[in-house]
Order: structure tokens, then sequence, then C-alpha cells
């Protein structure tokens, strides 16, 4: 069974602090080892809840107040861009307990940091709180800046692969459709990203989810490419569910 709860009354159930100006959506999900939860803050923030962790993906503080949510017993930062490397919105909910999976380059910028720090490079696995995490290529190929260097050069950035109980989650990060997600099987829920010029076009990530197909399609960090392109693009296309949330 799949339910959305808006976050306020989440927050309301756990007798956490409703003081953040944004109520956030949440999709819930069964799992073999108990409910999942994903909150979709935005932009490329997520935050996920299994099995009494909590997780955060790229916080971003342009999106909310961390102080105001759960500490984190882990964090994956995908790359080191200042909307998903942004030290206002980490500080908040590390603890000294907290694991931080980030690339190298994350790990150059991090400085002293409070919790215990995991490198990841492209293809590189591990296993954390009980749950096993794949660092997945996340570059361009098509998109450049006006140099000719692509926004976001192969081996500098992470997607990453979480598997909990029986889901498989990939969150994408900053790239296109490439050769290596493509080649992805086994997927339950896919974030893809389709901001321009950064990342993808509804077209790419079309592409890739027919390559690769995943069960449920959220495209993330859209800013404000029209994600009813993607849905059109998609119609017909069975055993793919695309979902639309509010991840500009």
């Amino acid at each position: 069974m799949n339910v959305r709860i808006p976050f306020f009354l989440l927050f309301a159930m756990s007798g956490l602090s409703v003081s953040a100006k944004d109520a956030f959506e949440v999709d819930r999900f069964d799992t073999k080892a108990g409910e999942l939860a994903i909150t979709f803050i935005g932009h490329g923030s997520l935050m996920i809840e299994f099995a009494g962790k909590v997780i955060q993906v790229d916080p971003f503080s342009n999106l909310a107040d961390y102080s105001q949510f759960p500490k984190a017993d882990l964090v994956l930062i995908t790359h080191e861009h200042g909307d998903h490397l942004d030290w206002k919105a980490l500080d908040p909910v590390l603890t000294p307990q907290t694991q931080l999976v980030v690339t190298e380059t994350v790990a150059k910028n991090l400085g002293p940091v409070t919790g215990r720090v995991t490198i990841l490079h492209n293809g590189d696995t591990t296993t954390l709180l009980g749950l096993p995490i794949e660092a997945v290529p996340a570059y361009n190929i098509v998109h450049l800046r006006d140099n000719g260097q692509p926004f976001h050069p192969k081996g500098s950035g992470n997607g990453y692969i979480i598997t909990f109980g029986s889901k498989r989650v990939y969150i994408a990060a900053d790239t296109e459709n490439t050769p290596e997600m493509k080649g992805m099987r086994d997927i339950d829920i896919a974030f893809l990203p389709m901001n321009l010029p950064y990342t993808m076009t509804p077209e790419m990530v079309a592409d890739a989810a027919k390559a690769f197909r995943p069960k449920i399609l959220y495209p993330y960090h859209y800013g404000d490419t029209d994600t009813s392109r993607l849905t059109e693009l998609m119609r017909g296309e069975k055993g793919i569910e695309v979902r639309i949330r509010k991840m500009s």
C-alpha cells in the first residue's frame, strides 16, 4: 500500500515541532522489512525514514529550516555544488554518530565534520545501518558549459541506489541518461533530474526510464521544466507509474 501524508501531520504524530513553513508531501511504501517513507522537500532534497532511521539526501537550506528536522542517522551527498552540499542545512542534522556517504570531491570540501564519513567512487558499494548502498556515475554527455566542459564531469558525482528491505531506490543526482543508468535493472523507485540545461530533458528521462524500467518514476530537481511533457511521453508505458511531486 502506498499512502501520501502531508509532512506537518508526520511532525504532529511524532511529537516534533510544527514550525516548518511548508507542509511537505510524503509517500509511504510497504517493504518486507517495514514501512518506507519518502518526504519530498524539493529540488534535489529528500528525507527518507525506514526502520527507525532518518536519511537526508542533499539537504538544502533554501527549502526548509533543517533545525526543525530530526537528526540524521545517514546523509547522502551526491556532489559538491552548493545546492547539494550546503553547510547551513547539513550542520543542524548531524550528530557524532551520523554516517555520511560522499564523493571524493565533496570530502575535500567538507572540512571538519561531525559524523563518520565514507567516500564512495563511481561503482563502489557499501553497507551502512544495514542498508546496501551503491554509487552510480552521474555526469553530463550532451549539456556543456560555454567553455565546452560538462556541467557535471564524469567521475565527480554519484547517484545512489539504496536497498530498503525489498525496495531498491535510485536517486540519480545531477546526470543525463548515461549508459550506466540505462543498464540498471530491478529498480523499484527512481528519482531522475529534469532541470535544464544542467541535467535531462523530458525526452532523456523517458528514454532512460523505458530502458531500465523502474516501477515508480519521480522526476525531481526539475526547476521550470514542464513535467506534463514527461507524463505525455510515458503515457501508455505499462509497468512504470509516473508520479509528480513538488520537487522543482
